[in-house]
């Protein structure tokens, strides 16, 4: 019963919309139309009754009833999905009114994937409409309808300022941020764009990101940090803003509140140690001397964890050389070269120290640091310069102690202080103090050379009985070596001096007149030369040296092949003067070079009576050059490059002058050519990736090497053994990869604590093999005593440091032997030194001297 009356009101529908169809058949449109009306009241979902209604209309002229009957086609339309149909009813509405906002919004979806151009107009016309009628609020879901389209810095703006308007400050300031984006990606200035955004949206990190980096484009760092300090506080940044935030905090000087961030930002990527660098930096010139040891002393123990200590000490060396000289920063320095073995730079900054406490009137300091630099090299230039200064500023007790390590007070002391001097002094000052005297033999200079042989008799007494090369010095001087409470050692004739090459008879007069101050700067700075390891630090600190030691105006060390331009090279200019331009020391270098290639040695006193320099004189008068010296540097037969050295005044350039830098060339060019062997070695020499080792396959071409520099240079050269345990027992007991960590850990703290020189190799599963150049045997020992130490302490393992065995051979350095006899019985000779370490039992360190038949391989 429930259905009949449906059935009846279709029964109903049907008959009136037949009704209609034979009332129009009549031409009764109006009677038509109401019956179709009466049919849409019962029947409203019948669509097409709507659709015949609404043509009944428009050809009727009823407009009003036409658009509503219209609209509701449309929406239903719209609702439906038909976009066909919807879009042809909303044409034909739009062709006798104007649709209303919602309608045009609807097309203006409908169109949005098939004429977007259409849809542009159709939203700018509802967008316009509600606009009048103060709409906003719908009228800026319209704008953002229309950005979807069309993103153009016109629509972005309005988009943002109605936003704005309407107190939607968060898509305000996403539309600023993306046109300050658009600029950005267009080459444009987007300051003002993140400035809008900035004022909607302060909290936003990526616009305060972007405005701050603006800001400090244009050198507003205050205003940056005014803009990153609110998200700074409130933590949880992304990394980039951290960087921007620390950079703008170290440009405005604000290092304390920087340095948080740099460390952190450090310790998430190493490769940023630069930046922790400039901070260390920062700090020294800024006075806040124990903020930047704080930084380095957790540098230090960061680089040390991953094995790269070296490389921290040759970065603290540059920043301590590069800002203010800082007394807590070179004590810092000074225990830690000291930890690392490294004797020569360890001196090399308690004497900067001396001089830094000494200027801030603090003696007593000076006297210790002096004190403990003499332990390292009593025969250091200086030393008694330095101890006058001491002199009266510190207790006389003090003052005797310090002053003793030096020159004995009298005749009953003298026995003390040779015990004492032979302890401190190493064999780097014997080697220093033969070279002079063979040198000075060679030039002539025997009173002279007597002075260092003497100097030797009292530092090294019977010496000579141990050491074949100087007792062969003391016979081609002539010298007898006299002792107290002893017969003299059998007399030597003078005569064998004339078994060097004898002088002209013009030269000894010269040559007893030769500046001695000059001529005892030359070990010193062939020492310094020869602490590089690239050509580049060999250059400058050949120029520096050579410039400040002798007050030129300029100095200059090049690199350079015959009939090639410069590859590099280093300037010392005295304050007051200004670098030269590169293109001018071009031409300077290459012509002096070539000219020098030619002649040798130039000597001018004044270059502006010389024709030969006419084609570089405007060069060198713009440089305010009066005179020069010019040497070629020379290896062999190869031309390396040229020493240049330069006055603003006239200066007659003397023979003892000449043969002073001519020595000191002759050395430049040997430091050149072992910065070479070391730079290769870096490159070619593969190391453990997880101890830092250098691999066994490149233990012999390495160590061949630093025999020949060894026997080049007259100094020591030391190989050590290191055994750590039984490795058998302690794999059985641990396991392989524990026995490998164990050794990887060994290898970090060995390669981390090594001088910059020394070389260090995983010799077998179980050893590591150091070469330690200028290095004794007794000095050897030592290290094997540090090595323990530094392996208990860093690693906690004092069971391996404990057992550790040693084994040591001081390699048998002469220039009459061939350097693979000398490598091949130095090698033997350290492995049974260390097999005989070991069946002497765990801990031991044995060395080795070498036997007669041994040395006297050929």
């Amino acid at each position: 019963m429930a259905e009949t009356p449906k059935r009846a009101d279709r029964q109903e529908i049907a008959r009136r919309v037949e009704r209609g169809e034979k009332l129009l058949q009549k031409g009764k449109a109006a009677e038509a139309l109401e019956e179709f009306l009466q049919t849409l009241a019962l029947d409203p979902g019948n669509d097409t009754v709507r659709q015949m209604a609404a043509d009944l209309c428009l050809s009727l002229q009823r407009l009003p009833e036409a658009v509503h009957i219209l609209g509701e086609m449309f929406e239903r339309q719209m609702a439906a999905g038909d976009a066909m149909r919807a879009s042809l009813t909303y044409k034909k509405l739009a062709r006798f009114a104007n649709p209303s906002c919602e309608q045009k919004i609807r097309f203006g979806q409908l169109l949005e994937n098939s004429n977007r151009k259409l849809a542009l107009e159709t939203y700018e016309n509802a967008f316009e409409d509600l606009s009048r009628h103060s709409r906003k609020t719908d009228a800026l879901a319209v704008l953002k309808r229309v950005v979807t389209l069309d993103a153009s810095e016109r629509n972005m703006v309005r988009l943002g300022e109605l936003s704005s308007e309407l107190g939607d400050e968060t898509q305000a300031a996403a539309c600023f941020l993306k046109l300050a984006q658009q600029a950005e990606a267009a080459g444009a200035n987007p300051i003002n764009w993140f400035e809008r955004a900035y004022s909607e949206d302060a909290a936003d990190e990526a616009i305060a990101l972007g405005y701050a980096k603006c800001l400090m484009k244009e050198q507003q760092i205050g205003a940056a940090i005014f803009v990153l300090d609110p998200l700074a506080s409130a933590g949880n940044v992304s990394p980039e803003f951290r960087d921007l935030y620390a950079r703008a905090l170290l440009s405005a000087n604000r290092l304390t509140e920087a340095a948080p961030l740099v460390w952190q930002i450090f310790e998430q990527n190493p490769s940023r140690i630069e930046q922790v660098r400039d901070l260390i930096g920062g700090f020294l010139d800024s006075q806040l001397d124990r903020e930047a040891v704080a930084l380095a002393e957790k540098l230090e123990n960061f680089q040390r964890r991953k094995g790269e200590r070296r490389a921290f000490l040759a970065m603290m060396q540059d920043i301590v050389a590069g800002h203010r000289p800082s007394l807590d920063m070179l004590e810092f320095l000074a225990d830690q070269f000291n930890t690392a073995n490294r004797e020569s730079d360890y001196c090399e900054t308690l004497l900067r120290l001396f001089d830094l406490y000494c200027q801030h009137g603090n003696y007593s300091k000076a006297g210790d640091a002096l004190d403990r630099a003499a332990e390292i090299d009593p025969y250091e230039s200086g030393h008694q310069k330095r101890v006058e200064m001491l002199k009266g500023k510190i207790e006389q007790n003090r003052y005797e102690v310090i002053a003793s390590r030096f020159t004995g007070t009298s005749p009953a002391a003298q026995p003390s202080r040779h015990s004492t001097e032979e302890k401190t002094l190493g064999s780097g000052t014997l080697q220093d103090l033969m070279l002079q005297a063979e040198i000075l033999v060679q030039y002539g200079m025997r009173n002279k050379a007597l002075e260092r042989l003497q100097r030797i008799q009292q530092l090294f007494p019977h010496e000579e009985d141990r050491n074949p090369e100087l007792h062969q010095l003391y016979m081609t001087a002539g010298m007898t070596p006299h002792y107290a409470g002893g017969a003299p050692a059998a007399p030597v004739a003078p005569q064998p001096v004339a078994v060097v090459n004898p002088a002209p008879v013009a030269q000894p007069a010269m040559a007893e007149s030769l500046d001695m101050s000059s001529f005892a700067r030359v070990p010193d700075i062939t020492r310094m030369l020869n602490r590089q390891n690239t050509a580049e630090a060999v250059l400058n600190t050949a120029a520096t040296e050579i410039g400040a030691q002798w007050s030129l105006n300029r100095c200059i060390a090049a690199l350079r092949k015959p009939g090639l331009i410069t590859s590099t090279f280093k300037e010392f200019v005295a304050a007051g003067s200004a670098p030269a331009p590169p293109e001018v020391t071009e031409q300077i270098v290459s012509a002096l070079h070539e000219l020098a290639i030619s002649r040798g040695a130039l000597a001018y006193s004044d270059i502006s009576t010389v024709p030969e320099l006419q084609d570089v004189s405007a060069q060198l008068l713009s440089l305010g050059v009066r005179s020069l010296l010019a040497l070629p540097l020379t290896d062999g037969n190869d031309h390396l490059g040229v020493l240049l050295l330069m006055e603003d005044n006239p200066r007659a350039w003397s023979k003892n002058d000449v043969l002073v830098f001519k020595m000191i060339a002759e050395q430049l060019a040997i430091a050149l050519n072992n910065a070479g062997l070391r730079r290769l070695v870096k490159n070619l020499s593969v190391t453990d990736e997880n101890s830092g080792l250098l691999r066994r396959a490149s233990y012999l071409d390495l160590l061949m090497g630093e025999v020949r520099r060894a026997a080049q240079q007259a100094t020591p050269l030391c190989v050590l053994l290191m055994r750590a345990g039984d490795r058998a027992a302690f794999v059985k007991e641990q396991g392989e990869a524990a026995a490998d960590n164990l050794m990887q850990r060994l290898g970090q703290v060995v390669a981390a604590n090594v001088r910059q020189n020394d070389l260090a190799f995983r010799y077998a599963a179980n050893a590591i093999a150091i070469v330690l150049g200028e290095t004794a045997e007794a000095e050897a020992l030592r290290v094997v005593d540090k090595m323990r130490r530094l392996i208990g302490t860093a690693i906690g393992e004092q069971q391996v440091a404990s057992s550790l065995n040693a084994g040591i051979a001081e390699a048998v350095v002469r220039t009459q032997f061939d350097a693979v006899d000398i490598v091949t019985e130095v090698i033997n000779r350290a492995e049974r030194a260390l097999e005989k370490s070991v069946a002497e039992g765990a801990g031991k360190s044995v060395a080795l001297p070498p036997t007669l038949s041994a040395a006297a391989v050929a």
